[in-house]
């Protein structure tokens, strides 16, 4: 009973005095990355800013997934909730999607609790629940894509103002400016992440994870851990989904509640390192910029493999065969084997 109770009370998977060192390593990430839009050129500028989308996404799904133990397939629900409910009070009401943010956070938490609600209470897990959220994501693509309220299948265009506006989130093509606000956003989740982790209700979650009969034993609220550890991931997800309408300034049905946005949120998480803080983050820094230089090396081959060029498809290929050799080389993810190297030294 001593060595469950140890667990409660401080997780093993992230030692109390990591927590300083990671806060640290939060500030001195976010000084360091903030130069970088005085070294890149604008189209790989671009690429550092999808690179910080697929982070918060990855992010927010490793609150529920990883640290939770509760696998989703079906986060691009969130997502798509954050993106749309922004987009519809701008287009329609003329309200700042900073509000629209926070606003989309409420929305998408409040849905990713009704639907994990279902889910425990039915006693749903393993692939099962995962099948579950998967299923409400598709529900969700297919009310959008036949609901006039949110403009059917044609989506919405975010109409671009004649000037810069922060207060509006709206910026010159190329601006700096949108990589210091998903740099934010992507601090802001990193911090969440460490607080949570902190907090007595991630201790409880990461308990409830490792022992769900222990924890329950102990006096923990099962049921109301797992729902607030749900909701919270799916309101930090909803912020990427925001993002990417001002940045994009498009939305549409497939795009926001599509099956490829629930695997942006999860290959980061499982390339980097499932259940640790930095796993995420470092899993979008490698795909990010690996989608594109497996595509610009097939389309414009070097010298002695031009017969690679104009294959269609083959740069897909590739990128699937290098994640393939990252998930089987390194099954604990590139930060998670990195950790534990560096353990037994």
């Amino acid at each position: 009973m001593s060595t469950v109770v140890e667990t409660v009370e401080e997780p093993q998977a992230l030692p109390k005095p990591a927590w300083g060192k990671h806060l640290v390593a939060v500030a001195v990430l976010a000084v360091v990355l903030a130069l970088v839009p005085l070294v890149l050129p604008p189209a790989q500028l671009s690429v550092a800013v999808r690179v910080l989308i697929f982070a918060i996404l990855a992010l927010g799904w490793n609150i529920m997934s990883g640290f939770g133990g509760m696998f989703s397939f079906g986060h691009a629900a969130y997502f798509g909730l954050g993106a749309y409910v922004s987009v519809w009070l701008l287009v329609e009401r003329g309200i700042s999607p900073w509000i629209g943010m926070l606003v989309g956070m409420v929305v998408a938490a409040a849905f990713a609790a009704f639907v994990g609600f279902l889910a425990l209470r039915y006693r749903l897990k393993g692939a099962y629940f995962a099948l579950s959220t998967f299923a409400f994501a598709e529900m969700l693509r297919l009310l959008a894509t036949n609901s006039d309220l949110v403009n059917r299948a044609v989506g919405y265009n975010v109409p671009i103002r004649p000037e810069s506006s922060w207060a509006f989130m709206q910026f010159e093509p190329g601006s700096a400016n949108y990589f210091w606000i998903a740099l934010a956003l992507t601090v802001v989740a990193l911090v969440v992440t460490i607080v949570f982790l902190r907090s007595k209700l991630g201790r409880f979650t990461i308990a409830v994870r490792d022992d769900e009969d222990a924890a329950a034993a102990l006096g923990i609220p099962v049921m109301r851990t797992k729902l607030i550890t749900i909701a919270l991931s799916g309101a930090i997800t909803s912020v990427a989904g925001t993002f990417y309408v001002q940045y994009y300034f498009f939305v549409d049905p497939d795009v926001a509640f599509g099956s490829s946005v629930s695997i942006q949120a999860i290959l980061p998480a499982v390339i980097g390192g499932v259940a640790t803080i930095w796993g995420p983050v470092i899993g979008a820094a490698i795909l990010g910029p690996l989608n594109d230089i497996t595509a610009t090396l097939l389309r414009n081959p070097p010298p002695g493999l031009e017969f690679l060029q104009g294959r269609a498809g083959l740069d897909v290929m590739v990128y699937a065969v290098l994640l393939i050799l990252i998930i089987l080389l390194l099954p604990q993810g590139v930060y998670g084997a990195l950790r534990e190297r560096w353990q037994r030294r």
